[in-house]
């Protein structure tokens, strides 16, 4: 059977948020089977939970937020990306602010502290969502498809009209029957244009921005000194997002997803139109782990005893 997993132990972290520029504490705990990923607002007088799903999407502008009762979690793209390259299933993500640290820009410091927590599985059947028939959201000369195929695999088009990307591929596709997220996805970062810092700024976002966590693209260059992980660096980051927005669905997507210049939004927005269309999709389970496809059998596991 492929199963239900969580984590083995409770770890936390501290780090600056990238909108708020506030520092934030967030703890991961362990969680029972059919919890999902949750969220926990611990900073407030009366806790509040605020469950990873579509349905408590409010904003998509430069990350995603998730409000309940008037109470939000910010950024949890990042993190939800590295949950589901992780085949994590059961969480409880205890946050002391308004939006989770930033970290350096990319999934792999989440990718790090969850496999040092410890990854079990539960004996419970993980629910996957498999897709049926094409889903497609458009936005003038922008569009977001889901097809059907046996397996998870993105690809995912760029079109930015500057010299850093003349030098950069602007196309990937990834295929997770045939690599790794955390050696391929995990790490890529987040990206902004230095002349458009001031006005994203105006908007009250960015202000914990830098070039820790950031991949800052200047007139003519990147101007951080590391300069980048992979050679496509922002195509690779985009689809890191992608994988984040698309685990608000509540489980696994068995599907083929195919992107052109898209974003929070529209990822939102097709995620919407997917859980609205009937007969769309289906959930399904796997009693026999030779039967699931092959880009879900996440091999290292922490032992439970």
């Amino acid at each position: 059977m492929v199963k239900q997993r969580t984590l083995k132990n409770v770890i936390k972290a501290v780090g600056v948020t990238v909108h708020s520029g506030e520092r934030a504490e967030v703890t991961f705990c362990p969680a029972p089977p059919n919890t999902g990923i949750v969220f926990e607002r611990v900073d407030l007088e009366q806790p509040v939970e605020i469950p990873a799903n579509h349905e408590f999407i409010n904003n998509t502008v430069l990350n995603t937020t998730l409000i309940k009762d008037g109470v939000k979690i910010s950024t949890v793209e990042h993190l939800m990306s590295a949950l589901a390259g992780l085949g994590i299933d059961n969480v409880r993500v205890q946050v002391n602010t308004s939006e989770l640290p930033i970290m350096d820009g990319s999934a792999g410091p989440f990718v790090f502290l969850l496999q040092s927590a410890g990854i079990v599985e539960q004996n419970v059947a993980k629910k996957f969502i498999r897709i049926k028939k094409p889903i497609v959201f458009r936005d003038d000369n922008k569009f977001i498809k889901l097809k059907p195929h046996n397996g998870f695999k993105i690809s995912f088009r760029l079109e930015y009209d500057h010299p850093v990307f003349q030098n950069s591929p602007q196309i990937a596709e990834i295929d997770f029957s045939k690599t790794s997220y955390i050696k391929e996805v995990s790490r890529a970062r987040t990206f902004g244009f230095l002349a458009d810092y001031e006005k994203i700024r105006l908007m009250g976002l960015s202000k914990g921005a830098s070039l820790d966590n950031t991949l800052v693209i200047g007139d003519y260059r990147v101007l951080n000194q590391d300069g980048l992980r992979y050679e496509d660096e922002f195509v690779r980051h985009k689809i890191l997002d992608a994988i984040g927005d698309l685990y608000l669905c509540g489980s696994p997507i068995i599907g083929s997803l195919e992107c052109c210049k898209s974003g929070h939004a529209m990822n939102n927005q097709l995620v919407q139109k997917l859980i609205n269309t009937t007969g769309a999709w289906e959930y399904v389970t796997y009693e026999e782990k030779e039967s699931a496809p092959v880009s879900f059998l996440h091999p290292v596991l922490t032992p439970a005893s």
